[in-house]
């Protein structure tokens, strides 16, 4: 349908994606990133490699012909649905010029949508594979004004070079070490010692580092969208780091908890701040659109800095278009997708920002990202079905319906389990099992609730495995945040 040429506020930008006819696509191994979205956005579809619903979601679609295929990477996935036959038939059935999203992509990927004449709508690879690096986003924050923990970028090839480097710049010796590129904790590295250094040298001998100072931190993360009227800033979360039960990664970030004492309010309007710096001087860089930032509170000295940057969509996506500020005016991805669109339109920034700071005071979401733990490779022989599951007073974990997505829990009893691996897949070490998602806090100052560690164990018993000997080459999913 046409639109007038401009849009005015946030009314008339819901209207407009409530009959948008322009087809839009979210391609990925899962539909997990953007899931609930298509309730917002007409003519909204997921293309996905893994079918959490057999078939059964309206919105969400995966070939049937899937061979084995040994992928190394989540691009591989998107890019082999892009040339899936099954794949382009779909999209050609539906009409329009289509508009592809997605988490994980590269030069291929921009090659093959040049090719089949999609919009791939997203910075360029380019840019986005150079602001993803942890040096760069230091070295921009540090020009924006916005700080990181205390931190020198160098390089060391050898325990007496780091030794040195970091005591010149008074870091002392209790170091957390970043090579530029990673996720999910794989190459965060912890060295108080030469034995610490020794033990993952081979990770960072030859590169650039980015040498810390360790603190004791609160991590939190946010989504923010850059858009040309300036950066959107999404609720903060609380990072699940590390935890034995949910994932095999030291560090490695394992869900997310969205509650009101995320950060006091102070701590709340620094971060925004520190954001907001970054993401305007981002747009100077030619970036727009989503992106995730983590953010560091010193728990010593109450010091806000900026973590790392992810210059995509991302794992905490599924928490921020779900809160209380999303149904007061739009998902903050609605946002990034205006930018890709041809539409003008015009929002007040700082009175969005201001609300959502706002109702950020009267929200709880939480999220868990189950990961396998152990060694050994089984056959997966039955799985829990994606849907709504209830826990019951007597302990009783029951399945309560099937369900396209998470927005109808409203109690911490309920839980959301979006799964991935099913029947006939492998169960391995690192394995992406699913994603449960509820509206009671996962953590507390003392580790995980112990709700959650209930959820875990009666998720982890629903899978009936086999091991086995002549597994063949398996690669985990990765969920960057």
């Amino acid at each position: 349908m046409s639109f007038k040429s401009q849009l005015n506020g946030i009314p008339e930008i819901r209207t407009f994606f409530r009959t948008n006819d322009q087809p839009i696509y979210f391609f990925g191994p899962t539909a997990f990133n953007l899931l609930g979205i298509d309730r917002w956005v007409r003519n909204f579809r997921y293309v996905v490699y893994y079918d959490s619903w057999d078939g059964g979601h309206p919105r969400v679609f995966s070939p049937k012909n899937k061979p084995y295929v040994e992928f190394e990477s989540s691009e591989q996935i998107n890019n082999y649905l892009l040339r899936d036959p099954e794949v382009q038939a779909y999209l050609a059935s539906r009409g329009g010029r289509p508009k592809v999203a997605m988490v994980f992509f590269d030069e291929e990927t921009e090659e093959l949508c040049q090719e089949l004449g999609y919009d791939l709508i997203l910075p360029p690879d380019e840019l986005r594979r150079r602001l993803d690096s942890k040096i760069v986003t230091t070295q921009l924050g540090n020009e924006a004004g916005a700080p990181s923990v205390p931190n020198v970028l160098g390089r060391a090839e050898t325990w007496e070079e780091l030794s040195a480097l970091a005591t010149d710049n008074g870091l002392g010796t209790d170091l957390v070490i970043q090579t530029p590129y990673g996720d999910s904790g794989k190459t965060t590295f912890f060295v108080a010692s030469e034995e610490d250094w020794d033990k993952n040298a081979a990770d960072m001998v030859g590169q650039e580092l980015k040498v810390m100072k360790r603190i004791d931190n609160k991590a939190v993360a946010v989504e923010a969208c850059i858009t040309r009227h300036g950066t959107i800033v999404g609720p903060f979360m609380v990072d699940l780091t590390g935890y034995p039960e949910l994932t095999p990664y030291k560090g490695g970030w394992c869900g997310n908890d969205l509650f009101p004492e995320a950060l006091t309010p102070d701590q709340r309007s620094r971060a925004i701040d520190h954001v907001r710096k970054l993401g305007d001087r981002l747009a100077k860089e030619g970036y727009k659109g989503f992106l995730e930032i983590d953010v560091l509170v010193d728990l010593a000295t109450d010091e806000v800095y900026l973590g790392e940057l992810n210059p995509r969509i991302s794992g905490a996506s599924s928490m921020t278009n779900v809160t209380a500020g999303a149904y007061a005016d739009v998902p903050l991805f609605l946002f990034h997708l205006l930018e890709f669109m041809d539409v003008d339109y015009t929002v007040d920034v700082e009175e969005i920002n201001s609300r959502w700071r706002d109702l950020a005071a009267v929200d709880v979401w939480s999220q868990l990202i189950m990961k396998e733990p152990n060694d050994s490779v089984e056959l997966i022989h039955a799985a829990p079905r994606t849907g709504t599951w209830r826990l019951h007073d007597d302990g009783s974990f029951v399945f309560q319906a099937v369900s396209n997505d998470w927005h109808d829990i409203t109690t911490e009893d309920e839980a959301f389990f979006l799964r991935v691996y099913a029947k006939g897949d492998y169960r391995f070490k690192g394995a992406d099992l699913g994603i449960l998602v509820t509206k009671g806090r996962m953590q507390t100052s003392e580790g995980l609730t112990a709700k959650c560690r209930t959820f875990i164990e009666a998720i982890r018993s629903q899978y009936v495995t086999e091991p086995i000997s002549d597994a063949p080459a398996v690669m985990p999913i990765a969920y960057v945040k």
